[in-house]
């Protein structure tokens, strides 16, 4: 029975029963503490557990899953595997202990023909919580189960709670006997490979606390309304249904190990280690598939890592199987045919997914060639020296500069049979990560010391105004110079001050700070930047522009009002952007940072390959078309909760407080998180230009743009541009790409002339040289000092084309030097076989003709090149050419 089928089965089952279908969540959690969704039950938590309201009484559902804690396991054994299925029903406050029961047996043990799997009564076990007879007795009233299968099992086993204070409850395993074969009798308390679980009924009666471990917790009492919380493992039951060994082997895998192993050549079954590597590409291709069809993409931190990690463990495992050539384009078209079934949308997204996962395994490909030469380089060295640890620092280099990730260094180090210093590398890391945050502290602070801005702090915290007002009567809190806090400060200081309330906006949420004046009776302060070093503080970096200030002075805050118009217009454009590249390609084209400041916008977000001339038009224009309807722009303060419900969109890797500002432009068209300034209504943006769009690494670009009068200034720039480029030619403006690109030929075809003359030349100077070869003890040597300006290609082409006249009759060698284009000497030689062979090399004539140019060089015995400092001694380093052929020769005769 194909995996398909039996998701089919198991939700037309419950559905007859009265039960809501609910499409699978994402799996990236909505539970901020999880990167993914780890269990069948996690978009239940809040009627589980009581904290909301169940939509429905009944409900059942397939969720997606992703546990990541045993990736390193996957392939070795057959029971580890990253992403799977958990097919769940669920009751809140409905039916309970009898109801999970009965529907279960049903399910598993009506015939195949009647629409269930048709597993044998006779083979079926379960296990219940050790003083669970309510439970017992309900087995052998619903499934005539005998005593000796119902097993009793303590609370480690068979009891489920979340690891915190709520709701718990016992819980009763099903469990399928696999035969003889499979191991010794007994049932599950014996042997958990024979007797195989796949189904886990939870019942959730009990509230407790004092939680302290699985089985260490103390129960309040009973819940006022008992849930049941099923999970029921797909991949189990398709091995099973399907009569594989394991789920490596089932519908929705196996496809992509049987093409890796043709690809590879590797026979599945065959070999452990071979075997181990085609699981580990079956379980993370398939893996990555789902990932980047819920919208991660690859990065370096948090969910994005992971899928960064299983994509390329995916690609090293096929090289280490033997296959060298691009493996992603093979084997996940493979991974969608086999899934595609279950989950039609990854047909039709697939075009983004493969982008992504092809951007991916390209970039690694890369890290590879250069990273693998210096591990193997390193691996040496550790050997040849006795030691069985790779240092701490090689692992770092090759994390830092080659961009190869640490778990990787640990796999190939393991296969050498090498050990890692992972303290020594964690050090690193943390001073590199701690010396990182001191920079951004100094540009920022001027310090590291917070104890002063802490002080500050604990008097409370600084009330924003600036939503409300652009001046604020306030007082002066305290002054802060160099991190020590000062009672004053004088004209033409710089200081930081901390006010009791303030209308500047702190840079934050990619939002520039505000731009404006402090003053005073007889002061004046110019407000330099705006941050919050600590949480809740802000602190006004300004420049004392005349008069003295005092620590407890009143003053009046007053914000630039034109610099807030610009901060409101560009902070706007930012959101009306987003929701354009959302519109234009896909709700997968999520945020992932920003920067605005007045006029200017910038935005990276989910994406795996350029947007075309087109493309951004499209965008511009959907941006502008928002703009010109004048959408209302609303900010709402409510629960975190409330606002995920809703749909508002946050940037991932950012913290947010359980009340959260939630900004809106024309309803859900654009609703974020977000707590910075912005327009009343969209028209007051007045324009948005995108004037680029770059990569910033694999599966994520960034696109940049002006708003507001800038938006009108750089089009009236390009304006002006276009019309000149037009009259210097001599056409009407829409004749420019045509003509243009006819110049662009003809300058190109001029350049190809130009290099077949000077080729010519070339050849022709080749010529005259080899005639005028001097005779250095039976070597035939030319010297030549070539024109200021020529490139070591000339170099080079000049020197080999002379050696070539020569042939390998008698030993010759050519040295050409010259000025380069930046005014410094180099040198290249050639030498041919016979002068070889006579013991001349042209890397030893480098080494000796670049020290005389104050610099050094090397290469090949056959051609080498190198470089120096001091250009007037081109011809003294060419007479060393002839000094060095003259005294090897002589030496070796």
């Amino acid at each position: 029975m194909e995996t398909a089928e039996i998701r089919r089965r198991f939700l037309d089952h419950f559905e007859r029963n009265g039960h809501t279908v609910v499409p699978s969540a994402s799996l990236i959690s909505p539970d901020p503490s999880l990167l993914f969704t780890v269990a069948g039950m996690v978009p239940f938590i809040p009627y589980l557990t009581g904290q909301q309201a169940a939509p429905w009484p009944r409900a059942t559902s397939v969720q997606k899953c992703i546990r990541t804690q045993d990736i390193d396991e996957v392939g070795k054994t057959t029971r580890h595997g990253t992403f799977f299925q958990m097919n769940g029903n669920f009751s809140f406050g409905d039916y309970f202990k009898e109801g999970a029961i009965e529907f279960a047996w049903d399910l598993i043990t009506r015939s195949q023909d009647d629409g269930g799997y048709g597993f044998d009564p006779a083979k079926i076990w379960v296990t219940i919580y050790h003083d669970d007879d309510e439970a017992a007795a309900l087995w052998k009233k619903v499934a005539d189960l005998p005593e000796e299968r119902i097993q009793r099992r303590g609370l480690i086993d068979n009891y489920w709670h979340t690891g915190q204070a709520g709701p718990g409850g016992p819980c009763s395993e099903i469990y399928v006997d696999r035969g003889p074969e499979y191991g010794p009798d007994g049932g599950p308390l014996v042997d958990e490979d024979r007797f195989l679980e796949i189904w886990n009924l939870v019942f959730m009666q009990e509230e407790i606390t004092d939680v302290r471990a699985k089985d260490d917790f103390r129960v309040v009492g009973d819940l006022p309304s008992k849930n049941i919380d099923t999970g029921m493992g797909m991949e189990r039951v398709s091995y099973l249904l399907q009569g594989v060994e394991n789920m490596y082997e089932i519908d929705q895998v196996y496809p992509v190990i049987e093409h890796a192993s043709e690809l590879s050549g590797k026979r599945y079954g065959a070999e452990h280690d071979d075997d181990v590597r085609l699981r580990v590409v079956g379980d993370h291709v398939r893996s990555a598939l789902m990932l980047i069809g819920d919208g991660v993409t690859p990065s370096n931190e948090g969910r994005g890592y992971v899928l960064r990690r299983l994509l390329r463990r995916s690609v090293r495992a096929m090289r280490l199987l033997g296959f060298d050539d691009p493996a992603l384009p093979e084997l996940l078209p493979v991974s969608r045919d086999a899934m595609k079934a279950a989950y039609p949308e990854l047909e039709s997204d697939f075009a983004r997914i493969s982008t992504i996962a092809y951007a991916e395994e390209d970039t690694f490909r890369k890290t590879l060639q250069t990273g693998t030469q210096i591990f193997d380089l390193a691996a040496t060295e550790t050997k040849q020296a006795g030691r069985a640890t790779l240092a701490g620092d090689t692992a770092f280099k090759l994390h830092d500069t080659y961009g190869f990730p640490i778990d990787l260094t640990l796999e190939m180090a393991a296969e050498q049979g090498l050990a890692v210093d992972e303290e020594g590398f964690r050090r690193l890391m943390a001073e590199q990560r701690e010396r990182a945050k001191a920079d951004a502290r100094a540009k920022k602070t001027g310090h590291g010391d917070m104890s002063a801005y802490r002080q500050l702090r604990d008097i409370g915290a600084t009330p924003f105004t600036g939503y409300q007002e652009l001046s604020t009567d306030t007082r002066i809190r305290g002054l802060v110079r160099d991190g020590v806090g000062v009672p004053a400060a004088s004209e033409g200081e710089i200081v930081e001050v901390i006010l009791d309330r303030t209308p500047f906006y702190a840079e934050s949420g990619g939002q520039e700070s505000d731009a404006g004046t402090i003053t005073a009776d007889g002061a004046e302060l110019e407000v330099l930047d705006v941050q919050r070093p600590i949480k809740g503080l802000v602190v006004h970096r300004v420049r004392v522009v005349r008069g003295e200030i005092t620590t407890g002075q009143e003053v009046l805050a007053v914000v630039d009002p034109e610099w807030r118009v610009g901060a409101c217009q560009a902070h706007s454009g930012t959101h009306v952007v987003h929701a354009a590249l959302r519109e234009v390609l896909g709700p997968q084209a999520l945020q992932s940072g920003s920067y605005n400041k007045p006029g200017y916008l910038r935005l990276d977000f989910s994406w795996g390959q350029a947007l075309g001339p087109e493309t951004r038009s499209e965008v511009e224009e959907a941006a502008n078309l928002g703009i010109r309807r004048d959408l209302p722009v609303s900010a709402t303060y409510m629960p975190l909760e409330k606002a995920q419900e809703i749909g508002a969109l946050a940037l991932f890797g950012e913290t947010y407080d359980e009340e959260v500002r939630v900004v809106e432009m024309g309803g859900e068209w654009s609703r974020e998180l977000c707590g910075g300034t912005h327009v009343a209504h969209s028209s007051q943006i007045g324009l948005v230009t995108l004037t680029g769009e770059s990569s910033v690494g694999a599966g994520s670009r960034r696109v940049e743009g002006f708003v507001g009068i800038e938006g009108f200034r750089y089009l009236a720039k390009e304006r002006t541009l276009v019309s000149q480029l037009a009259d210097m030619l001599n056409v009407q403006p829409e004749q420019l790409p045509e003509r243009v690109s006819r110049l662009v030929g003809q300058v190109r075809d001029a350049e190809k002339k130009l290099t077949q003359m000077q080729k010519s030349a070339l050849g022709a100077k080749a010529a005259e040289l080899a005639a005028s070869a001097r005779d250095v003890y039976g070597v035939w040597l030319v010297t030549h000092e070539m024109d200021e300006g020529s490139t070591a290609d000339d170099l080079r082409s000049l020197v080999l084309d002379v050696r070539g006249r020569f042939g390998n009759e008698r030993p010759a060698v050519a040295a050409s030097a010259a000025a380069g284009p930046n005014g410094r000497p180099v040198i290249v030689v050639a030498a041919n076989e016979e002068a070889r062979r006579r013991g001349v090399t042209a890397g030893g004539l480098v080494k000796a003709a670049a020290q005389v140019l104050g610099g050094g060089g090397g290469g090949k015995d056959d051609v080498a090149q190198g470089g120096g400092t001091d250009a007037s001694k081109i011809a003294e380093a060419l007479g060393e050419v002839e000094h060095v052929v003259a005294e090897t020769v002589t030496r070796g005769s």
